[in-house]
């Protein structure tokens, strides 16, 4: 990722071409949306470029630098756009307070995405020139093509043994499609079944439609048939040892939807509520867990595994004082084990299937999980969950705040 100086970002904003600059004086009134728009447009790089594109706020359309008050909430504000899930794959982007010229100016910028097309609340956002467009198919069909060219992470790799009958077609057209795309252009939709597999990652491309990982992950009729690692293990133990009765045993298996909703179905079975009848005059009830917490727990390593190379699943171990969970490859990116759980770093082992559980409802926003289930697991009297980060595997603790079950 290139650094820009001083000098380099003057340079930019005199010079660079229309469709890779955006220019805002503050962030007031239509800014905020203006912005998302240009950051999904720079990320597509239908001009092919590759390079980043930047947004300066406090500098003017006719580029010239006004500045204004960078604060830590402005940054913040700018920061959050790339993980409040309106655009999807998440973006890379870099943002900072950078002084030019004497004046005060916010800086993001935005990397061409390796997965394209990237959407802003469903749309796909180009630049033609200086104007924000929306793409049409003839422009997917672009950004598919260059997403075939580059170096795709592996939840968009093709499966060559895979081809559409693999897929759940219905629930892609019913239940998927209306929810990741924007309903204005449904409504005009001319594009092919394959066509709209294609823009949403669903197949390779429509000259060779082989089903993606992802596709596989979240279509599949019988994804273990590819990928015989993705399911979730879970097991209900009667006792504090691996070694002890065990009470329930699963492998979840299906598309990743089916799974998160039978693994919920098991999670809220076992979580029987606690009575207290001797800490006051009125009886209280306590589920044993806040089943919220745990589901971000598991949700997360449901998303963020490695599905490749591996046949391990992710494995949901319930002991009467703990709940263990165990997801299949370590910290990624620019993650690791020393700011884990910090909302400040955030990366993506499977950046695409990412954004199908965000378009899913299974994800709200990127990177507070753990932040919301320490959160939720504090109020409700459990400890702090523990994490341990290994070469190959994360495990995630979460401890009981009750004494421990009896068999």
């Amino acid at each position: 990722m290139q650094y820009f100086t001083d000098a380099g970002l003057l340079e930019v904003i005199e010079f660079n071409e229309a469709d890779c600059v955006e220019f805002k004086e503050s962030l007031s009134g239509d800014a905020p949306k203006d912005i998302r728009e240009a950051i999904c447009a720079f990320a597509n790089d239908l001009p092919n470029y590759e390079k980043p594109g930047f947004v300066f706020v406090g500098v003017r359309k006719n580029r010239t630098i006004v500045g204004l008050s960078v604060t830590d909430q402005l940054l913040l504000q700018l920061a959050d756009m790339k993980t409040d899930g309106n655009i999807v794959p998440p973006p890379t982007l870099t943002v900072e307070k950078r002084v030019l010229e004497g004046k005060e100016v916010a800086v993001v910028k935005v990397e061409p995405s390796n997965s394209p097309p990237v959407r802003f609340k469903g749309a796909i956002h180009i630049r033609t020139g200086p104007r924000r467009d929306i793409a049409n198919a003839q422009d997917e069909r672009i950004l598919n093509e260059k997403r075939r060219y580059k170096d795709i992470p592996f939840d968009l790799q093709p499966i060559p043994t895979s081809d559409l009958s693999d897929l759940n077609l219905v629930h892609f057209e019913h239940e998927y499609l209306a929810q990741a795309v924007d309903p204005d252009i449904l409504a005009v939709n001319e594009r092919t079944l394959k066509e709209r597999l294609a823009a949403t990652k669903m197949i390779a491309s429509v000259d060779e439609p082989f089903a993606t990982v992802m596709g596989i992950l979240v279509l599949g009729k019988n994804p273990q048939d590819f990928l015989p690692g993705a399911y979730v293990q879970f097991l209900k133990i009667g006792g504090s040892e691996l070694t002890d009765e065990i009470l329930d045993n699963e492998a979840i298996r299906g598309a990743i939807p089916d799974q998160i909703r039978r693994l919920d179905d098991k999670l809220r079975a076992h979580n029987r509520i606690a009575v207290d009848i001797t800490s006051g005059p009125i009886e209280k009830r306590t589920a044993l867990y806040p089943i919220e917490a745990v589901q971000q727990i598991t949700g997360n390593a449901i998303m963020h595994r490695t599905y490749e190379a591996t046949n391990a699943p992710v494995r949901v171990y319930w002991y009467n004082d703990r709940i263990e969970v165990l997801s299949p490859g370590g910290a990624y990116g620019t993650v690791t084990a020393g700011n884990f759980g910090d909302p400040r770093f955030t990366d993506y082992r499977n950046p695409n299937l990412a954004e199908a559980m965000r378009i899913l409802g299974y994800v709200q926003r990127f990177g507070v999980g753990i932040i919301i289930a320490r959160r939720l697991l504090r109020e409700s009297g459990h400890p702090e969950p523990e994490f341990e980060i290994f070469d190959n595997y994360v495990q995630a603790i979460i401890k009981s705040a009750h004494k421990p079950e009896t068999t």
